[in-house]
């Protein structure tokens, strides 16, 4: 009896390790934001900022005694423990939609993994299709993902339609794409499956402005952007941009140079 488990569980040694593993990689990624404005309109932003994100076990003075109790937003009752300052993915773009420019994040450590499962939460009440706080237009924001073979796959903000995990808040809504590990994504043959594919980079884009409807706003406002499961609700720094609006940019031209 002896020899059988130890043969168990040695057996067993190099499933765990490739586990922890793949916990390892998934757990690591970030997501950078930078902005991509090659003509220097400085109409465009994308940064982490302090306080704007959906609250998960923050803190909260309701009496003015300095005596604080937890509060956590119904829409995001997990959230990045490596979140203490609730920080929050500002992406806007001032002016018209035809303006070369975006505010853009890249999400970083996920090359050669595959995706059962992306999503974000948004400052915005009730559904995608309110009119009310940030722009989800079906461009906007969006996920771009790009395969190892260089095809582009986009995910809009309302398309292809997300699932909508969260109920009961007044200014927030979890969106998920992927149902049953199967995420959708436009491509260069329609909706198709992208779960199948290794990823050779993926960005969040914003790039529709104020005369995108029906909102009018040219504004969003992400936070615990979810990867596979992960989420990550912080940048590196409280203003986490490229510092001088000349990020690399991703061109959306669907040959993977971006």
């Amino acid at each position: 009896m002896k020899k059988l488990r130890l043969v168990v569980v040695v057996a067993m040694v190099p499933a765990l390790l490739g586990l922890a593993a793949g916990v390892y990689a998934a757990v690591n990624f970030q997501v950078n934001p930078s902005r991509f404005d090659p003509s220097h309109t400085f109409l465009v932003q994308a940064t982490w900022l302090d306080g704007i994100g959906c609250p998960t076990g923050a803190r909260v003075d309701l009496t003015g005694s300095g005596s604080t109790t937890s509060y956590t937003d119904p829409a995001c009752p997990t959230g990045d423990r490596n979140d203490p300052h609730n920080q929050g993915l500002l992406l806007a773009k001032t002016g018209p939609t035809a303006n070369n420019a975006a505010g853009q994040a890249e999400i970083k450590g996920v090359k050669g993994q595959k995706i059962t499962e992306i999503g974000y939460d948004l400052r915005k009440p009730a559904s995608t299709t309110d009119p009310r706080g940030s722009h989800c237009g079906a461009g906007a924001p969006r996920f771009d993902v790009i395969a190892e073979d260089g095809t582009t796959y986009f995910i809009g903000c309302n398309s292809p339609t997300p699932v909508q995990t969260s109920n009961g808040s007044q200014g927030w809504i979890r969106l998920r794409y992927g149902a049953a590990g199967h995420v959708m994504a436009f491509g260069p043959n329609g909706l198709t499956d992208i779960s199948a594919l290794k990823v050779k980079s993926l960005f969040i884009i914003f790039d529709e402005g104020q005369d995108a409807d029906p909102d009018n706003f040219g504004l969003a406002v992400l936070d615990n952007i979810d990867v596979n499961g992960t989420l990550v609700g912080h940048g590196a720094t409280g203003h986490d941009t490229d510092g001088g609006g000349k990020g690399k940019g991703h061109d959306d031209n669907g040959d993977g140079n971006d």
